[in-house]
């Protein structure tokens, strides 16, 4: 099936009251329209063809590494317009699919359903609500064929009792659409050029009508105001940690979780309350997260642990490591396996190698630490010059005291031990002791100022 999917997102928004395109308002970390997109590309290969307006090049931007094509309704004249926007794209004997860029949480299962029922004539997508109120209501003949779709103001009161909608997502024949949508009228109370429409068409052209029911409102809900985006955020969630809790993960807390990207985790893997999941992160077999972490863009390793209230970002961590609480690891950090990065220690652009520990209120970036080096709490590694990122190089097996200021450029030989309280600024060789500190000295008899009165 050849499918040329158009996606309406030219709209205000004007109840989100806000200076960004609504289309661009995330859900689970991701634009609307971003996810709109990713759920038509699960269809195949489609052509997707984006309707712009309001905040046009905002939209552009956001979007010109998408692989989509933009055109633009310069004037918002309804839903029939902007399809119509589209028709010079259409391909030859293509299924048109019709989605909104503020509708994000339409699973492609539904869409291919929709799809393969528009292979003669239209097919809707509608759903059941136990308060219609406010919608079109579906008429439907006793075949169960699609005869109208009637506006709430328009129903008698059988209409009104009738519980099916439409949710404006429908599906047709490139060739119909074509011919139908030029030959719209714009004769109502709005002035504007329906999408619905065209199934009145069709039924006068005794060209059947399909309706296919989306099994759950929420996902056909679109978003208006920041209260449906909440909610939507919240049913997204909702539906990942279900996801997540059927592959195995242990969530302490199931409402108490956000992933706002992609989130894959290995079996065992244990969850507490209050963490966030951003970008692309990957946790191994039996990896434990401790509550109150946020992990984006990352790599654990099999049996890891992190402790509470721990930041991870772009690093690569290894099996059995042991991190926080209170830990952060920066972009570049790279942990063997079995290392620790203990409680109020920072890590930058480092690479630290098997059974490493760095336990306590410590700040190490742009190194490279060998096995099984213990270092002391308080030890920083720093740049001469404040500007330039020199390296710092600790050998295996190595033993930096606590409260070591180590000035890159410089290397700390394997076996080598440096003095509590050092300065380190030069070389020190393997198996060498090093101790650079002012000299102590007791004074006696000195007596200490006191206050004049």
């Amino acid at each position: 099936m050849t499918i040329d999917v158009v996606i309406l997102a030219a709209g205000k928004g004007s109840r989100m009251r806000s200076d960004l395109p609504k289309v661009l308002h995330p859900i689970g970390g991701v634009p609307m329209l971003a996810r709109v997109i990713g759920t038509a590309r699960q269809l195949g290969e489609v052509d997707i063809t984006v309707v712009i307006g309001h905040g046009a090049e905002q939209v552009r931007e956001g979007f010109s590494d998408s692989g989509v094509r933009f055109v633009e309704q310069a004037q918002q004249l309804g839903t029939g317009h902007a399809v119509a926007q589209a028709i010079p794209h259409f391909r030859s004997g293509a299924t048109v699919l019709v989605l909104y860029g503020d509708v994000p949480l339409v699973k492609s299962g539904t869409l291919q359903s929709l799809l393969s029922a528009a292979d003669r004539g239209p097919a809707l997508l509608s759903v059941e609500m136990a308060n219609p109120a406010g919608y079109g209501r579906i008429v439907r003949d006793d075949a169960g064929r699609v005869l109208a779709i009637v506006e709430e103001k328009d129903a008698d009161a059988d209409t009104l009792a009738i519980r099916e909608v439409n949710t404006g997502i429908l599906a047709a024949p490139a060739e119909l659409l074509s011919r139908w949508l030029p030959e719209l009228s714009c004769d109502n109370a709005q002035g504007e050029y329906y999408l619905t429409d065209i199934i009145a068409r069709s039924v006068s052209e005794e060209i059947p009508v399909t309706g296919v029911r989306a099994s759950d409102a929420l996902e056909v809900a679109g978003v208006n105001s920041r209260a449906q985006q909440a909610q939507m955020e919240r049913a997204l969630q909702q539906a990942s940690a279900v996801a997540l809790m059927n592959a195995g993960v242990t969530l302490l807390d199931p409402a108490r979780i956000d992933i706002r990207g992609d989130l894959q985790c290995g079996t065992d893997v244990s969850i507490d309350i209050n963490c966030v999941f951003e970008g692309s992160v990957t946790l191994g077999k039996g990896v434990q997260i401790g509550p109150n972490c946020l992990l984006r863009n990352c790599r654990l390793g099999d049996a890891t642990r992190v402790e509470a209230n721990t930041i991870i970002e772009d690093a690569h961590v290894g099996e059995a490591c042991t991190l926080g609480p209170f830990a952060r690891l920066r972009p570049g950090t790279q942990l063997a396996a079995g290392a620790k990065v203990g409680n109020f220690v920072e890590i930058k652009k480092a690479r630290v190698g098997a059974g490493s520990k760095i336990n306590h209120l410590s700040y190490v970036g742009d190194a490279v630490i060998g096995e099984a080096v213990n270092v002391g709490a308080g030890t920083i590694t720093c740049n001469y010059d404040g500007v330039n990122k020199s390296l710092t190089e600790i050998g295996d097996g190595a033993f930096i005291g606590s409260n070591t200021a180590l000035v890159a450029p410089v290397k700390v030989g394997d076996g080598a031990t440096v003095g509590a309280g050092s300065t380190i600024t030069r070389e020190v060789g393997s198996e060498e002791l090093a101790v650079a500190r002012g000299r102590q000295r007791n004074v006696s008899g000195w007596q200490r100022p006191v206050k004049k009165t």
